[in-house]
């Protein structure tokens, strides 16, 4: 039996040889590895503070300095808006305590709640404008109606109670308690619009304390004034109906009509008007 023969094979061209045995050289990391890194974490928190406190400082250092140059007196007041009940004399007598303030100072919250406790101002929007302006934009009520004896009604149903009511009689009267203000006027709207087409118009739309409804139309192309009894619901339906019947047979009586009653399921009832009695003429008495 033949042992095994080792051979030692030469080392492949190009490669360095392995050194044999135990040790072997092993490459040494640079410095800067092996010295533990620096953290600058915790500076980098205790700085930014340092920083934002700074920029604050200087901030509010520069704004102190600089407040007594940019701080004006107001020198205009600009009123804007179609005014047509208010004048701008009023407007401005009204705001006099608030301008002797300057640009930063001056209360604007104040000046408008001010503003707005004017009868005739339904908004008012108040800003300033660099540098030493203030613009003041009025949006003025709409009377649509009067509500009662001693207030008007707006188009959104609000009262509000100006000093000359007595320009405002030519206005439809609306009644009702004082918190169904809204829903009067809305109605007000609904049936107006309703009654326009046949040349009706509403002189007085009552509201009671139990519900019921009450309308009078106005004198006009259509004849005079008569009066609606609509009851406490179905008003529109009510409404249809009268006009209906109206076009087709009241039409040509609406002179001597004085009230329609259509509380009534399916029909209504017509009150007629008091027949006038013919004037005589007195005799004229001569005297000598």
């Amino acid at each position: 039996m033949q042992g095994a023969s080792l051979r030692h094979q030469p080392p492949a061209p190009g490669r360095k040889p392995v050194p044999r045995g135990a040790s072997r050289m092993v490459a040494k990391e640079p410095m800067s590895v092996r010295l533990p890194k620096a953290n600058f974490g915790f500076l980098k928190s205790l700085l930014w503070p340092i920083v934002l406190v700074a920029l604050g400082f200087g901030t509010y250092e520069g704004a102190q300095r600089l407040l007594p140059y940019a701080d004006r007196p107001i020198s205009k007041i600009n009123v804007q808006g179609d005014l047509s009940y208010i004048s701008q004399q009023a407007v401005q007598q009204r705001i006099a305590p608030f301008v002797a303030a300057s640009f930063f100072t001056i209360d604007l919250a104040g000046m408008r709640a001010e503003l707005e406790t004017m009868p005739w101002i339904a908004h008012a929007e108040v800003r300033r404008v660099w540098p030493d302006q203030v613009m003041i934009r009025l949006e003025e009520q709409l009377p649509v109606a009067r509500w009662g004896e001693e207030a008007l009604l707006n188009n959104q149903g609000q009262a509000f109670a100006p000093r000359e009511l007595a320009n405002y009689e030519h206005l439809p009267q609306l009644f009702g308690p004082q918190r169904a203000q809204q829903q009067v006027m809305q109605q007000y709207q609904v049936l107006s619009q309703m009654l326009r087409p046949m040349g009706f118009s509403i002189a007085r739309l009552e509201l009671r304390e139990r519900g019921s409804w009450f309308l009078t139309t106005g004198a006009g192309s259509a004849g005079p004034g008569i009066e609606l009894l609509l009851g406490r619901d179905h008003l529109v339906e009510k409404m249809r109906r009268f006009l209906a019947i109206y076009d087709k047979t009241l039409k040509e009586q609406i002179t001597n009509i004085a009230r329609i009653d259509l509380r009534y399921a399916n029909g209504l009832a017509v009150g007629w008007r008091e027949p006038v009695a013919p004037t005589t003429a007195q005799p004229a008495v001569a005297k000598n």
